[in-house]
């Protein structure tokens, strides 16, 4: 039986539409960090001019980052002493901010000169390091052709200057560059519950770290 009119239109159309959706598309390959997250890490540290041991990557309240730190030696003595080690108990370190506790908490016993966020992706290094940011120093590390996109000029920086963040790129040879300076003037919150929490887990990461050395 011969086909009518409207069977040949869709058996072109239908044949069309498989003959489109077997055609190849473009892969984009992913953009790759050019060496580890903690050479990264240390690479940009040095570029900041932050002094300090880098710590190893860790996951602090839910964000993968390295933190660039010195152990108060004196603070560290003093709670060896008292047999106060680090505590990594959120409720017992919300406590030490109570009026009626204060006094008798524990010092901060490390000193916190940045956080570093590494990642192949704008984005993902800003959902780490924006956390930081509300209490110092913060920075992302990102490979150098994430920042030639329109997507990071337009979205990126901005967002950047706004929460004061620091972006260093490495390049294909792992070649550490300043591509955007951190704002120094912003507002930074004072010593509460997460921020304490913060410094105990950096304490007992500085300690678990064979090459911590003395704070000058």
């Amino acid at each position: 039986m011969a086909a009518t009119p409207q069977n040949t239109e869709r058996s072109t159309v239908a044949g069309g539409a498989k003959r489109s959706r077997s055609m190849p598309s473009r892969v984009v390959p992913p953009i790759e960090l050019p060496a580890s997250v903690d050479e990264l890490a240390r690479a940009a540290a040095a570029q900041l001019g932050w002094s300090g041991v880098v710590l190893p990557e860790t996951t602090i309240l839910g964000r993968k980052v390295c933190v660039v730190a010195k152990l108060r030696t004196d603070v560290h003595a003093e709670r060896i002493a008292m047999g106060a080690g680090p505590v990594a108990d959120r409720a017992t370190v919300d406590t030490w901010t109570w009026p009626e506790l204060a006094g008798t908490a524990p010092a901060p016993a490390a000193e916190i000169v940045g956080v570093l966020a590494v990642a192949r992706h704008w984005r993902t290094a800003m959902a780490s390091a924006v956390p930081f940011a509300r209490y110092g120093e913060a920075a992302m590390v990102l490979p150098s052709p994430t920042v030639l996109t329109e997507d990071y000029v337009g979205n990126c920086l901005p967002r950047a200057r706004a929460y004061g963040l620091a972006v260093v790129t490495a390049d294909p040879n792992a070649v550490v560059d300043l591509d955007l300076e951190g704002r120094t003037e912003r507002v930074v919150l004072a010593e509460d519950p997460v921020s304490r929490l913060v410094n105990e887990l950096v304490y007992d990461h500085l300690l678990r770290t064979a090459e911590a050395p003395a704070s000058h």
